[in-house]
């Protein structure tokens, strides 16, 4: 099979197909607003290009060869597709369209936020499928969302990595609790922790999640020089807060998280004697998804939802 020319254009299949349709040079030429020497110089490239008259004298004017008529087909399909690569971009109608949209964030999040997410894509696009995908050490989601597999992270970083779109959600202040009546808790006013008593109280944190957080807690104590005495280490974030109601254990995080608990679990909340930044989230995405309206109504929903959140917390 011979190479395309490399000067073969999308205007000589255009002047190829009206040829084969009106069987006239003349007629070519005037449709196309040109004169006829340059559409007749055009079936001339034509028939070098193909090896093959093309059109030819009949008992009633040009007729198209053989191979001629087999280019018909073929010039319409190119010319149909090529002027659909070029259609502008129709709005996405959530009500009425049904996408497949994955997000994916680990489960240190406010209680609220990703029921509330997805209760606002239910709501918006019906008939749109939504999967949640967990954040884990080995998850690889630069890959994920450069190929297509994911739309969305969730999640939070103290520097938020590079070569990605991001929208910064909440901020989240830092606080710790543990039970309200273990003996710590009774003899303590929420705001008396001392700096030796929050290092060397017993701590449970969360398991690595994201690849390349080691944990915004003890990276930010490492910087100042500090330790703290972590005792026990979870991968199952959702349930520290019931460790918390049977041991002796302290969590530190998020305040709109503990929150959730605070009606239900027999916990008490300390102000920590060290000045955390807070805890930041954003949400990140591709550059392939950037322009695509369901893509843009999708991080709309999920601005929606933290904005809602931090509007409800106390």
């Amino acid at each position: 099979m011979s190479a395309l020319p490399q000067h073969l254009d999308i205007h000589l299949i255009r002047i190829l197909y009206l040829l084969l349709v009106e069987k006239n040079v003349s007629r070519v030429a005037l449709k196309l607003n040109q004169p006829q020497p340059s559409i007749s110089a055009s079936l001339r490239k034509l028939r070098e290009l193909t090896g093959d008259p093309l059109l030819v004298r009949g008992a009633r004017g040009m007729v198209p060869t053989q191979h001629g008529e087999s280019l018909l087909k073929p010039a319409k399909r190119i010319l149909d597709e090529a002027e659909s690569l070029f259609v502008k971009k129709t709005p996405f109608v959530p009500q009425e369209e049904a996408r497949t949209f994955n997000i994916a964030a680990p489960d240190y999040l406010d209680s609220q936020f990703l029921p509330n997410v997805v209760a606002m894509l239910r709501r918006g696009s019906p008939k749109s499928r939504v999967v949640i995908h967990s954040i884990g050490p080995g998850t690889d989601y630069l890959r994920l969302l450069s190929d297509g597999d994911m739309d969305l992270v969730i999640a939070n970083w103290d520097e938020p990595p590079q070569h990605l779109h991001i929208s910064k959600l909440f901020e989240d202040p830092i606080i710790c609790a543990m039970h309200a009546a273990s003996p710590y808790a009774k003899r303590t006013p929420a705001d008396g922790m001392t700096l030796d008593d929050y290092l060397s109280l017993p701590h449970v944190a969360p398991s690595q999640m994201v690849p390349g957080y080691g944990g915004v807690i003890d990276a930010f104590l490492e910087r100042q020089g500090l330790r703290r005495n972590v005792a026990v280490e979870s991968a199952y974030f959702s349930l520290i807060p019931y460790m918390l109601a049977q041991t002796d254990l302290v969590l530190t995080t998020g305040r709109q998280f503990l929150r959730f608990y605070e009606n239900s679990l027999p916990l008490k909340f300390f102000n920590i004697p060290v000045k955390f930044p807070p805890m930041r989230f954003y949400q990140l995405w591709h550059e392939r998804v950037h322009q695509a309206p369901e893509h843009k109504w999708l991080r709309d929903q999920v601005t929606a939802a933290a904005h809602a959140l931090t509007r409800n917390v106390p």
